[in-house]
């Protein structure tokens, strides 16, 4: 199948790498990155997340972070909350596009380590959040699943199993008035193959033709380019990312949790094959390289080492002008 022609990243370096970092990182660093970010065109930057500090201390200032940055036109700055008090914190900042996600977790495991509730409670807990964000007048427009390829707990998961549940979360939303417009699909653990992308990714095509699917791509095993490059020969054109790799979920069983798919990396894939971004390369490698330095310790962006291919195309044609 053909290419899109072009492709949203949503950029969740800030919120998704500050969570997993084991050293302490400043309130004015993570202001700095979102800063940075912001200078690199993206059409959304994810900056924090509204969560108890007793379970992610590294998320206790959020309220500061949303303060701190400078706001950039033509990019969405959103967070994460769980429940509804972290979307009144949320909404109470007033410099977010705060917007709603119904979302549940395809293992059941994992779901109770990283949430504290059990696939079915989630779903029951679908129904509040719902009353919460009518009331506080949010948009739902996404409903999400998460470890949707596999778990390191439970193993392999059934896409039967992961349609079921966005039926589930699609029909709770039906039930309140609200249509999902777009699907996501997380591999929170690093599971996924190109095989097993398209394997769901049709599935899911085929019983929601007219809805929009977003990949949340982790690099554990290094098949996350290959997976959203698999994704996108199926038309997908909406992709999650972190800068310099940065990111990973501190319930997933890992030792050193890798992370998301580095930002720079895909958009340099996707500037070989022709795919637009509209992100701005140059600046987003200069980023990642301030990432590392913000978090101390190397980062396994690969860009931002071997350097953009363009720039050696440029100085050979010099050389040889």
């Amino acid at each position: 199948m053909a290419l899109p022609k072009k492709i949203l990243i949503h950029e969740l370096g800030p919120r998704e790498g500050m969570q997993i970092e084991k050293n302490p990182v400043s309130t004015a660093d993570k202001i700095r990155l979102i800063d940075r970010l912001s200078e690199c065109n993206f059409h959304e930057i994810e900056v924090t997340s509204f969560v108890s500090p007793k379970w992610v201390p590294q998320m206790a200032d959020a309220e500061d972070v949303v303060a701190g940055f400078r706001k950039h036109p033509g990019t969405r700055y959103t967070a994460v909350y769980l429940n509804s008090q972290g979307l009144a914190r949320a909404v109470k900042t007033g410099r977010l596009d705060v917007e709603g996600s119904l979302s549940v977790t395809a293992s059941e495991t994992f779901s109770k380590k990283n949430t504290n509730r059990t696939i079915e409670e989630t779903l029951v807990e679908a129904e509040r959040r719902i009353d919460s964000l009518k009331t506080m007048n949010v948009a739902a427009k996404e409903v999400s699943v998460m470890a949707a390829f596999g778990c390191n707990y439970e193993g392999n998961i059934d896409p039967k199993h992961v349609v079921k549940l966005i039926e589930r979360l699609i029909g709770i939303g039906q039930d309140y008035g609200i249509s999902a417009e777009l699907i996501q699909l997380a591999d929170t653990m690093g599971w996924a193959n190109p095989l097993s992308i398209r394997r769901l990714v049709g599935m899911v095509q085929d019983r929601w033709p007219e809805k929009r699917i977003n990949l949340h791509l982790h690099d554990t095993r290094g098949m996350g380019l290959m997976n959203a490059f698999a994704a996108m020969e199926m038309g997908v054109d909406d992709f999650d990312s972190a800068v310099a790799g940065l990111g990973g979920c501190p319930y997933a069983g890992f030792k050193d949790a890798p992370g998301n798919i580095a930002t720079e990396d895909l958009v340099h894939m996707c500037n070989e094959i022709g795919v637009e971004t509209g992100v701005d390369l140059d600046k987003l490698v200069e980023v990642a390289r301030e990432a590392e330095v913000i978090v101390g310790h190397p980062l396994p962006g690969k860009v931002m080492r071997g350097g953009i291919l363009q720039s050696y195309r440029d100085k050979a044609a010099a050389v040889a002008a």
